[in-house]
Order: structure tokens, then sequence, then C-alpha cells
């Protein structure tokens, strides 16, 4: 191994002492003594077993191979001529050094890496040096995700900041920026050093999937940082302007309004956001007039994999481009000028589809991104985005754009010619509050539906979707399912809930030609006799031998969800179940299921069912059950059949069977459930024999029927530790069953308590529980007052959804109570709340992000039910209201209320136009009644039961109204 200038004469020894200080005690106090000549030979494991290792090595190699000894002994120093030269460094480091000198090869790992580089730059070994950094950029460069942690990082990046390195902390703060969202979601970002963060945040590859991210991730850090932020305040302005306030979510600012250190930052962000959606479409271009656009522009990078804009409604097709241009100089007048005319031209393609495909700026391509998500953008131009999409994203393949009344079939075409590598496309909204009436011309079998629209008789492209979810579109129609079905020959997920527009002969159509179909969910539609038929009919094929098969859609189906499907009778479940081989989620409820139907399921691959408000027995389920071990979600709430009593006919006596039945044994030998919903027939009792299937229940749902007692409710927390979502309907609670629930379950998300029995106090709700996302308290809490609203507001910060029903004692101070306490809420349920809204509504419209609000019963209830005729115009909730919410609530899409809270007695219905981002107004009317025993002094005393409500909803082409008994 030597060189050719060694000769025997030319050693020197070295004497290198380890400097670890927490050597194990099995380390050795004796010397050992090495050759470099051999060293290729050497049993590392062996060497470290010594504390001290002495090595003969040839000086001239060392001299050559490394500039420190190069300076120690090639000049005219005193230890130039020694032949003795002691070392004290980590020995397994400086045992590799030697090995690189001399040619060996050595292997750089996460584990030694810094102990390699630091032994390289202190000794000069640029051999070991460069092969350290070739390493370590290997790493940091490659795209698939490394074995690094971000420990390692930290410490990487310390090291080579202490030591004036601009190499190594350059790399740490490029690898931080490519993966911040994996950084995030480590418990050490905390740790990050401020001036790594920093230049991490201002480096152009920062990728993060929205706003949103990013400044979550610095509040996160800032709070972990210090307790007392105003010693930080300076510190941290710089970092926190990198934040582009236009672009967050609106929830996400409004709920960090609670926290006083951002109060000013989020309102700044709200007040930018409410600045944007003021704009109208024909000035949309107005913002590029001033200012920094950085400020607008969506961060797209190369490495980026997602891009989430959802509940973003202030995003517009400028904007979206704007992001898609190289970086503009913004002092040039003529190049703003440019930009200007392409965004017109993008806004106007319903005019003249060609106009940009040549463009008059180049666009970025970013061929990592694989999904957008523009649900809830409803002021963004379908068509000029879907443009974008295919210059800038060409390697798309999941687009989400729920909650969008504005994107119709029509869009859907120019997405699969613009995107040809699109295979998911989600266009959900809301589904319709009232079920429609099935035409019984829907039920007639053998139709076929002939296609004469000139629209579709056209030569489509064949797309590659695979996945389309198009739930609650009641626009659609049957000619529509007719050209999805003939460019989505490759559909194997389909989502039809709640398209109660659609006919059965017309979804029939759809199955005979998506013969790939594995997924169905056609829940609260027309679902019938034809689709089953379409369903179960053969077709033929070849399998993965080339053999030819026979055999039927439904064979090879492994969703199937037809809840309340009343279309389909117990004859043609039967057939459409016993052709199933293959299914794994399977929902029935509110269906004519039978014993026989049930048991007719041949497969046992089931890991949901859903059978609730079905009459299926114990025995049927049961056997499903023994059959399927691999089950995770069972619902059977609703299900009286599986009540079991026994009776004694001669005395007319029926008592409830007090042990537990065959279902909860069949449960508890062979499943391991993550999700129960459970009703009618199920005690204590079962409790106890479910504990082996419940021990990883995530969600459990308890409903009207079950009886679980204190007893098995005390004992939830620790036999189910692992649980989420609590709902108990109609059980008897107490201050105990709260109080173990909340102090045991930390990880809680939702918790609903309605019409349950028991004495409950708001001692009760005492426990912080930050993670708390929905709180729902129905006919639970009667004595509420608004300190009590005030104790909730403090335990559960984090609240997205709040539903109240008869809380009396509530008056209008309780809106500001709920604002300021949530302001980030999407959903809020006040009902029979005393006199929360006597004065109007003000301060609830605070709550700039809901989603979904409903009012009723609310001005004074018990006054009008003593005293019907009295007139209360002036108090309540003014006429405009339904206007003025979806004005200061960009996203709101549900509204209902209640007449009886109306202070002029109706409610204006806004236009198409100033409607905003409505989906549904539910208007309740009430009538008078009479109640107990009339006395001749007194007027008869009269309570208000519901008469009607009138239902007003948009769609992507009308609006329609229509009056219905239920309340909706």
């Amino acid at each position: 191994m030597a060189s050719s200038s060694d000769d025997d004469n030319d050693f020197i020894i070295l004497t290198i002492t380890n400097s670890n200080q927490f050597e194990e005690n099995s380390v050795s106090d004796q010397d050992l003594f090495l050759s470099a000549t051999d060293i290729s030979s050497w049993d590392l494991p062996s060497i470290l077993t010594f504390s001290t290792l002495r090595v003969q090595a040839h000086r001239t190699r060392l001299i050559e191979q490394s500039s420190y000894f190069h300076g120690m002994l090639s000049w005219s120093f005193s230890e130039s001529r020694l032949d003795h030269i002691s070392i004290e460094w980590e020995l397994e480091a400086f045992v590799n050094i030697l090995k690189c000198l001399y040619g060996c090869s050595v292997d750089v790992t996460f584990d030694n890496f810094l102990n390699f580089y630091e032994g390289a730059l202190y000794f000069g070994v640029k051999i070991l040096l460069e092969k350290c950094k070739t390493w370590f950029l290997e790493v940091v460069s490659s795209t698939v995700p490394s074995q690094m942690q971000l420990d390692d990082l930290i410490y990487i990046w310390n090291f080579g900041f202490k030591h004036a390195n601009d190499y190594l902390p350059e790399l740490c703060t490029s690898y931080l920026a490519k993966n911040f969202m994996w950084a995030v979601s480590c418990k050490s970002f905390v740790d990050v050093p401020y001036r790594l963060l920093q230049d991490c945040v201002k480096h152009p590859h920062l990728t993060i999937q929205n706003e949103m991210h990013l400044s979550d991730a610095l509040f996160m850090w800032i709070d972990a940082s210090t307790k007392d932020l105003n010693k930080m305040e300076n510190n941290c302005t710089d970092i926190l302007k990198q934040i582009r306030l236009s672009l967050l979510p609106l929830w996400f600012a409004a709920g960090k309004r609670r926290n006083c250190h951002y109060t000013k930052l989020v309102d700044e962000s709200i007040a930018s956001v409410f600045k944007l959606l003021k704009i109208s479409p024909a000035g949309s271009l107005r913002f590029l007039e001033g200012g920094d656009l950085k400020d607008f522009r969506i961060r797209v990078t190369e490495y980026s994999k997602k891009l989430n804009l959802s509940s973003c409604p202030q995003i517009t097709s400028a904007i979206l481009l704007l992001s898609l241009l190289p970086s503009l100089n913004c002092t040039d007048s003529m190049l703003r000028s440019s930009v200007k005319q392409l965004l017109t031209k993008l806004e106007s393609l319903e005019r003249d589809p060609y106009l940009i495909s040549q463009g008059l700026l180049p666009m970025l391509s970013f061929e990592a991104v694989e999904e957008v998500d523009i649900s809830k953008c409803d002021k963004l131009h379908l068509r000029a985005a879907i443009e974008c999409f295919s210059m800038s994203f060409p390697s798309l393949k999941i687009l989400k754009a729920a909650y969008l009344l504005n994107f119709s079939i029509s869009f859907l075409r120019q997405l699969v010619l613009k995107c040809p590598a699109i295979c998911e496309v989600d266009l959900a909204v809301d589904v319709s509050p009232i079920i429609l009436e099935v035409s019984n011309n829907s039920l007639t079998s053998g139709v076929r539906l002939v296609d004469v629209s000139p629209l579709h008789t056209s030569k489509v492209r064949l797309s590659n979707i695979t996945k389309l979810t198009l739930e609650g579109r009641t626009e659609l129609c049957d000619s529509d399912l007719l050209y999805i079905a003939k460019f989505c020959i490759n559909l194997q997920h389909l989502n039809l809930n709640g398209c109660t527009t659609l006919t059965d002969v017309g979804m029939s159509n759809l199955l005979h030609r998506c013969l790939r179909l594995k997924s169905i969910l056609v829940c609260h539609t027309t679902f019938g006799l034809n689709s089953v038929l379409a369903l179960c009919s053969d077709f033929h094929g070849y399998d993965n031998t080339s053999t030819q098969i026979s055999v039927s859609l439904a064979f090879n189906i492994q969703t199937l969800h037809i809840g309340d499907c009343k279309c389909v009778d117990e004859t043609s479940l039967l057939k459409l179940l016993s052709e199933t081989q293959m299914l794994k989620s399977l929902c029935l409820r509110d269906t004519h299921i039978t014993d026989r139907a049930l048991c007719s399921i041949h497969g046992s691959s089931l890991e949901m069912l859903d059978v609730s408000n079905t009459m299926v027995s114990r025995e049927a389920l049961t056997h499903i059950i023994s059959g399927n071990p691999g089950l995770k979600c069972l619902r059977v709430k609703g299900c009286r059949n599986l009540f079991e009593y026994k009776s004694n006919a001669a005395m007319g006596e029926f008592s409830y069977l007090n042990s537990c039945g065959e279902v909860e044994i069949a449960l508890g030998k062979t499943c391991r459930l993550q999700e129960i919903s459970l009703g009618w027939g199920f005690s204590h009792f079962s409790m106890e024999a479910l504990k082996p299937a419940i021990t990883s229940l995530r969600k459990l749902t308890v409903g009207l029927g079950a009886s679980l007692g204190e007893a098995a409710l005390t004992e939830l927390p620790s036999t189910c530790p692992f649980l989420e979502s609590i709902a108990l309907y109609f059980q008897v609670i107490s201050d105990i069953i709260i109080v173990n629930i909340l102090e045991s379950l930390r990880n809680l998300q939702v918790l609903a308590l309605c019409y349950c029995f028991g004495d409950i106090s708001f001692v009760a709700f005492k426990f912080y529980m930050p993670n708390l996302r929905k709180l729902q308290l129905e006919r639970v809490s009667p004595w509420m007052t608004n300190e009590d609203l005030v104790i909730l507001t403090q335990s559960f910060p984090n609240l997205a959804e709040f539903s109240l029903l008869g809380c009396q004692h509530l008056n209008s101070d309780s809106q500001q109570i709920i604002s300021h306490g949530w302001p980030g809420l999407l959903s809020i349920h006040l009902e029979e709340c005393g006199k929360i809204t006597a004065n109007g509504v003000s301060s609830l419209l605070e709550c700039v992000a809901l989603e979904d609000l409903l009012l009723r019963h609310t001005v004074r209830l018990s006054f009008l039910l003593i005293f019907p005729k009295s007139q209360h115009l002036g108090h309540g909730i003014q006429r405009s209201f339904i206007q003025d919410a979806a004005s200061k609530m960009p996203l709101l899409r549900r509204v209902s209320l209640d007449l009886c809270d109306a202070s002029d007695g109706y409610f204006d219905i806004p236009p198409d136009d100033e409607k905003s981002y409505l989906r549904f107004v539910m208007i309740a009317r009430c009538k008078s009644m009479e109640c107990g025993l009339a006395l001749h002094c007194l007027e008869p005393r009269r309570k208000r039961v519901h008469k009607e409500t009138l239902l007003v909803s948009w769609t992507s082409e009308n609006v329609i109204s229509r009056v219905v008994k239920e309340r909706l």
C-alpha cells in the first residue's frame, strides 16, 4: 500500500488516544500496536476495544495525503524529524481517516458523516473531504426520501455554521426547504435554529402544499421557542413577513384570531382576502396596478407534488396564472401590460377557446405536480384554470374541485382533452336535504336509453380517469352519464351519491359500458332493478393468462353503497348480493334488505358493513360476521330486530334478555373493529363480550335502543383507549362518565351527547382538550349560561363544529362569546337557545369562515308559546340576514332559519347574482296547537309545531324552490 518513495526507514509512530468521554466498560486499558502496511486487513471491531492505538505509518504517505501532517513533518519544525506523534481523537474516526490515506474504501453514513467530515477538515485529507461532500450532496439532492433525521440535519447545519463553512449550511437549507412538509411533521422541528429556519423560508426551493402550512409551522416554532413572545418580537418580525397573507385559507386565518400575539397579522390577512373578494370578475386584474406581486404568487417549485388551494375563495385565474409565469420585474410597465393581456384572454375562453395555445409569455412547467385541490375556490375561472393546468402541470393525475357549482360535464370534457394524464376527479357538492320521491317510470324494466344529444354524438377522446366523484350533482341527466360512459372506459370507482335526478335506466346504461368498475356509491338515488340487472349480466373477457372468462360485473365489485335506495326490492337485493364475491365495503342502510338476501353474500373479505335502520336479525348478522374475520367497521344502529326479548303470552308480559347474544360473541372472537355504531339489543353485557373486538376502536356511536349503563361507559376509556369520536344518543350519563372520557381520551376529536338522561353539571367540561374539533350538546345542558359558554371556549379552543339544542338561559351576549372564542368555526347550530338572536345577528357574522349556519327558535320562544298573538316585530333576525351572511361569509353554503325568529315575519331570498356561495337555504314555518287544559279565565295555552319548510337550492344551471312537510 506504500508509495514508491517509501523505504524501510521512513516510518513514524502515531499514538492515538480515544477522545470519547463515554467509553464502554469493555474498552481495554492496554495499548495495541499495528502496522499501516496491512491496514486493509485490520479488524475494526477488535481495534475499538482498546483505548490507545499505536500505529507504525509511512511518513511520506502522511505528508502527501494530509495537509496537517505535511505542515508538521515537512518543514524545519522541531517536530518534523520526530519518530513519534501523539494524537487525541475519536478512535473509530481516525482509523477510517488512516484507511482513506492508504487508499482503502470508506463507507460514509449518517452515523459517521460529521465525524469523518470534521476529521477530514482538521487533518486536511482532501480525498475523504471530497468523499463526504459527494455523499452528502447525493443525499440532499435525491428525490427519494433519505434516512436522514431532522436531528441529524440540525446537527450538521450547526457544525457548518460554527466552523464558518458555507457549503454544509447551504445544502442543509436547500434540503430543509425542499422537504419542509416532512420537517414540520417531526417533533424536533421546534429545535430548528432561527437562522436555518429564516434561510429556509426565503429559499427559492421552499416546497409547501399551501401558504397555511408555512404559517402554521412558523406559529408553532415561535410558540415553542419562548413563553414570552414579546422578547422575540423583533427577532421574529422578519420571518413572519415572509408569509403571503393574501393566500391563506380563510378558516385558518380566522381561527388564529384567538391568539393575541398574531391578531394583527391574521386581521391583515382577512382584510386582504376580503379586498380580493370584492374585486368583480371584470376587474380581477386590478391587483396588478401596484404593490409587490410576490405576495400574490402561489408557491410552486420544481419539487412540488401537491398544490392545495382549498378554502381560498380569493383565488382567481389571474392569481393562478401569475404564479405559473417566470419571476416578473415589477418596474417593467410593458411586461405588466403583457401579463394583463394574457389574463384577459384567459378569462375570455368561452368566446374563443384557442386564445392562449401559443401564449404571450412563457409558462413554467412543474413536472412533479400530480395533485391539485381547488375545492371551494368559487371565484376561480375554471376554463382558464384548466388551460393553466394543461400547460404547467403535464403530470397532473388528481384534481379535486369539490363544492364548485360552476363545474359541469362540459368542463370535465375540456379537462380530459387538456390533461390526458388525469385519472382521479372529485366534483362533489353538498347532497340535497330532500330525497326526491322515485317516479314509477324509473322502475320500468328493459328500457334502453337512446342518445340523441349532438354534444355526445361527436367523437370523444378516451380518458385515463379511473375514479370519478359526482356526489350531490342534481343537475346531471342521463345523457351526461352516457357521455361519461363513452370516454371513461377505464372507470373503476364511481360516486353518484345524492344524484337524485338520474334515472335507474340511465345508471344501468352507464353500468353496461363501464366493465372495470370495482366501486359503486349510489346512495339516495333511483338505483333499482335495471341497475341490478346491468350489474348481474355476464360479460366476456380475458384474465391475466389470456383465458376467456364470463362473469358478471357484480362478481368483481369491492365497494357497493346503495343506502336509502328504495327502488331496490327484496328480490333484486337477493340477486345482486348473491352475485358478489369480492365485497369489502357494503352499505345497505334504510333498504329492504332481508336475512335471506344478506346471507346470500358468498365472499369473506368484508371490512365495512352498514345495515343501519333495516330489519336484519341477529342470526343473519352473526352469519356474516363469522364469515368475515377482517371486518373493521360495523353499523347496526336502528336495527330493531336485534332487540331480543322473551314473552309470556298468557300473562301478556315482555322482558328484555340481559345476556349478550351471538352477534357480540362472534365479533369478540373474530374481529378487530375500528368503528361501531350500535343501538337496539346492545347493553352493558354486550360491551363485556365485545372487549376483544374494540381494543383498537376509533369511532363509537350509541343510538336509541342501546343501554350501555354507567359501568360500561365509565370503563370506555380503558376499554377503547384510542377513541377519537364518541356519539351518545338516549343514554344515561353522569359527571363521572364525562370526566373520565375527557380526562383519559386526550386525542378525542368528536364528542356528541344528544337526548341523554342523567345528572350532569358543567364541572364535567372543565378539561383542556385542544384536539376536540366537534362538540354537539343537544337536550343535555339546559342549565348552560353565558359563563358556562365561556368555559367551553377555554376548554375546547379549536372547535370547528358547534351545536347546541335546548339551552334556554343564553342571550344575545352569547353571540360574542361564540365568535370571539371560536372565530374559525365552520358550522354553528343553535336551536331553542333562549334569546340569542333577540337583538338580531351581528357578532356571529364575525365567524367569517362559516360554511353551515342553523338558527332556529332563538327569539323569546317561551314568551311566544304562552302569548302566541303577541307581536314581536322589531325583535329577532333581520329580513336581509341571508344576503348579509352570504356577503360576510364567502364560504357559507347552508343556512337554516325559522320564521318564528324573523323580526319582520319573513326573510329576503338573495338573487342569484348576490347569493355568493350559497347552495341551500331552508326556512321553516310553525303553526300553533293547543296544549294542556283550557281554563275559563285564561286563553288556552298553545305550543308551536313544525308545519312546513321552504327549501331554496342553487345548481350550476338554475335555482329551485319547493315547500316540503319535513323540517330540514
